[in-house]
């Protein structure tokens, strides 16, 4: 099979915002304790953070990270998670049905973000509290001192502001299964008044609004034209979720979901500008999506529910296999493409819960398949996201009605001369020969790296013994002739290939 892939260096969709490489940790099952967070553990530090899945995380390439939720958001009390550990109360979650110790909250996150090098992502409860809670919040956390608040945080030994500079207010409002869950006219006001009072405490923050749960919400549309009609003037970002599945058991099917994430995303921008023109504002609302994953093996009520209220039970614990590494690969070439309007996005969770990293509590942890794809995007992913050309043969599913089988995005870095192609190659069964032309961005050009996933086994895994079933390999069939390069793509795969240039021209 052949195809091409062409763009131009003066034809940009958007600086990249690094952010769009981010992750998610919440208080449910073994993402926090058993996760990133085990005193005892062999590779634990002073602080209890699990010393392997630090280093796992750092080589993710995660930027930002949500914090602490999730559904465990709307039933959270901050001041729970904060002070002595031995005075902490421990609490009923109503989110998981679990207990929850609180021996691990907003401190001890911050100095873990801290090693982990990462931007933290906080959200503020919407749903028991309100937009008192929050800026209180915010005020223990950003404020330099002179008031109770941030004196306490003093207290508590953080001496310096954490200055968290994205907050979201609330999650999924929309959902029933949500604690206080809101109409889109109550949640609206309050996302509002929130925001309000929260920039009035610290007027440097980022704030998004609670966008649809998913694309099938009854209410998706109508719900974020409400809520933007009412916040739109006080929030910069709105939230998108989405979880992919593949009932079908069919990969043809499986890759329409891609499609169907692009078609999301656009949608949404397009409702956020149908609110501007309304208010005939300059202002561009952003898109954050910051819930996204393939989750559909556990997704039954006993997966999501321990009896007994037991702490950090495992749920959800997803294994995740080639054909869903290749749909996380392709959802984040979705997002590279529409980087003009997706400037946050996080993979829920960053381990055990939906993760790409898995654990075993006391013993070790190993990268999933979807680990490597992220990876390979967030290493890579540096610069500007150029308009690209794919043209490629194409088949019809019940997903989506057109699905080309070459889908691909460029990036170009001129800060470092470098150029990375992100391909995947939707055919099951046949290699695939692509063209790319690189116009402008130069003609002595050599190849720096060349990665591919591939996998003949579509349901192969990893797992504690056999960690490295799924995993990148170098991919030796790129030829480069000046500003011409030729690929060939395995059937099923996700590739990444790189190339540097000498400039040609102010880049």
């Amino acid at each position: 099979m052949n195809a091409k892939l062409i763009v131009d260096r003066d034809f940009v969709v958007s600086e990249l915002d690094r952010r769009i490489f981010g992750t998610f940790v919440e208080h449910m099952g073994r993402c926090v304790y058993g996760g990133i967070y085990e005193p005892g553990h062999a590779t634990a530090d002073e602080d209890g953070f699990r010393g392997d899945v630090l280093e796992l995380t750092k080589e993710l390439g995660t930027t930002i990270i949500r914090y602490p939720g999730g559904n465990f958001l709307s039933g959270y009390n901050w001041e729970d998670g904060v002070g002595p550990a031995d005075k902490r109360p421990v609490r009923r979650d109503l989110a998981w049905f679990s207990t929850e110790t609180n021996q691990f909250g907003t401190n001890e996150f911050m100095k873990w973000a801290a090693k982990a090098d990462i931007e933290p992502m906080f959200g503020v409860n919407l749903g028991t509290k309100g937009p008192d809670e929050a800026r209180q919040f915010l005020e223990y956390c950003n404020h330099e001192g002179g008031s109770a608040l941030s004196d306490l945080r003093k207290e508590h030994g953080y001496e310096k502001p954490h200055d968290i500079k994205f907050w979201c207010l609330g999650n999924e409002m929309d959902g029933p299964w949500q604690i206080c869950h809101k109409t889109a006219e109550e949640y609206g006001r309050v996302a509002l008044e929130t925001a309000k009072v929260m920039r009035w405490v610290d007027p440097t923050i980022q704030l998004a609004a609670c966008g649809s749960s998913h694309r099938n919400m009854p209410t998706y549309g109508s719900w974020e034209y409400q809520v933007l009609d009412h916040c739109y003037d006080e929030v910069d970002f709105i939230s998108l979720h989405t979880y992919f599945n593949n009932h079908a058991d069919s990969a043809a099917e499986y890759f329409g979901v891609i499609e169907l994430l692009d078609a999301f995303i656009k949608e949404v921008a397009a409702i956020c500008d149908a609110v501007g023109a309304k208010r005939r504002s300059h202002k561009k609302i952003m898109l954050s999506l910051d819930e996204w994953n393939v989750w559909y093996k556990t997704h039954k009520i006993e997966n999501m529910r321990v009896p007994g209220w037991p702490e950090a039970p495992k749920l959800i614990e997803e294994v995740y296999n080639t054909e869903d590494a290749l749909i996380v690969g392709g959802a984040l070439i979705a997002m590279l493409n529409n980087a003009d309007r997706v400037k946050v996005a996080c993979l829920a969770q960053l381990v055990n819960v939906i993760g790409p990293i898995m654990t075993e509590t006391g013993g070790d942890a190993w990268r999933q398949t979807i680990f490597h794809p992220f990876a390979l995007a967030s290493k890579y992913g540096h610069g500007r996201v150029l308009k690209s050309v794919a043209v490629s043969d194409s088949y019809s599913a019940k997903t989506f009605p057109e699905i080309p089988y070459l889908y691909a995005t460029v990036i170009d870095n001129p800060a470092d001369g470098t150029t990375t192609v992100i391909a995947l190659n939707r055919s099951l069964s046949d290699p695939m020969e692509v063209e790319v032309e690189l116009r402008g961005l130069g003609t002595d050009r050599e190849l720096v790296h060349a990665t591919e996933l591939h996998h003949s086994n579509l349901k192969a895994v990893n797992t504690k013994d056999a960690p490295n079933t799924v995993a990148p390999k170098v991919n030796n069939d790129v030829k480069i002739d000046g500003e011409r390069m030729t690929i060939r793509l395995k059937p099923a795969s996700f590739n990444v290939i790189t190339t540097r240039a000498t400039p040609v021209g102010n880049a």
